[in-house]
């Protein structure tokens, strides 16, 4: 039995796009057995995938878990982080490794030099890519995220006019200019005149009752009532999904979902978009903005204080 270690120890996104891996090993090597080293506050993510063992887990620091880690004999080390975490494990473990290419080069130039004919490959083929020494192939079946029954949401459960029927509306992103504006997503909202849900986290339970507010009963405010795995089951039987680039947005593409995903100072180029989602799903993005990317992540702010690459998505294409 080959004993096989994956490590990635954030983000959901990140996570989510994982999974493919972990699938891949699983089926593709016969017995394997797979453990996954992530933080301990993204453990939910994973405890309910068939295809992993054991979950390992740290709070801030790998020495919480090495002297475990090191009692499971690993064959083989995943490394689909890549950073002084990572490094730490595999010098200390020494077992065969193999390491997930960053492409931090390629950002930078895309960033900061508006490289925009540099396109990425996609994070998926380059993390199954890391595997592929071992024998493992893409399957091509996209990603996996598994809601346990008792986080299941039931549509009873929601107001009458949202149970035949809704659109999951994923308002929330770590950095604010990933985020569309608040009177643009009024404004979205009222031109789709259909039952919305909007989702997100407690931080941006503030924003939605503004958007609430503002458009009425067409709009369920979902967000901070839900742990992740019932917004995952809400997005689930949702008839689509509008999202920024988010970890939402990669759970969204797991259940194959039509996904209208919405760019701001981040580029489809960087190989982050939805993995293998529905048929009709679309990228919405202002083409030909002089300072776009202007960051791999994201800003608190918009640093030229314009913020045209939000303020001028177009609504129609919603």
């Amino acid at each position: 039995m080959k004993k096989i270690l994956v490590i990635r120890f954030s983000s959901i996104g990140d996570i989510v796009l994982t999974t493919p891996v972990v699938r891949c090993l699983k089926q593709q090597l016969a017995d394997a057995e797979i453990h996954y080293l992530t933080k301990r506050s993204f453990r939910g993510i994973l405890e309910h995938n068939p295809y992993i063992s054991r979950i390992h887990t740290i709070d801030k620091d790998v020495s919480e878990v090495i002297e475990e880690l090191k009692k499971e004999n690993f064959d083989h080390i995943i490394d689909l982080h890549n950073n002084l975490r990572s490094s730490e494990v595999k010098m200390k473990l020494r077992k065969p490794a193999e390491t997930f290419r960053k492409m931090n080069l390629r950002k930078w130039l895309i960033v900061n030099f508006k490289q925009r004919n540099m396109i990425l490959p996609h994070v998926v083929k380059r993390y199954l890519e890391t595997v592929s020494a071992l024998g493992v192939k893409n399957d091509e079946k996209g990603l996996d995220y598994f809601i346990p029954a008792a986080d299941e949401v039931s549509l009873t459960t929601l107001p009458l006019s949202h149970q035949n029927g809704y659109i999951a509306f994923v308002i929330g992103a770590k950095h604010y200019t990933k985020q569309l504006p608040v009177e643009k997503i009024i404004s979205i909202c009222k031109k789709i005149n259909q039952p919305i849900v909007l989702l997100g986290g407690k931080e941006d339970a503030e924003r939605a009752a503004l958007i609430e507010d503002a458009v009425g009963a067409m709009i369920f405010n979902a967000c901070g009532k839900y742990n992740l795995n019932q917004s995952a089951s809400l997005i689930r039987q949702s008839a689509r999904v509008i999202t920024h680039d988010t970890g939402l947005m990669h759970v969204a593409a797991a259940f194959k979902k039509e996904i209208t995903s919405v760019w701001g100072n981040t580029v489809p180029a960087f190989g982050f978009t939805p993995y293998l989602p529905a048929e009709g799903s679309t990228m919405v993005e202002v083409n030909g903005l002089p300072c776009r990317p202007c960051s791999k992540i994201g800003y608190e702010k918009c640093p030229l204080g314009h913020f045209k690459c939000m303020r001028e998505i177009d609504e129609s294409r919603f």
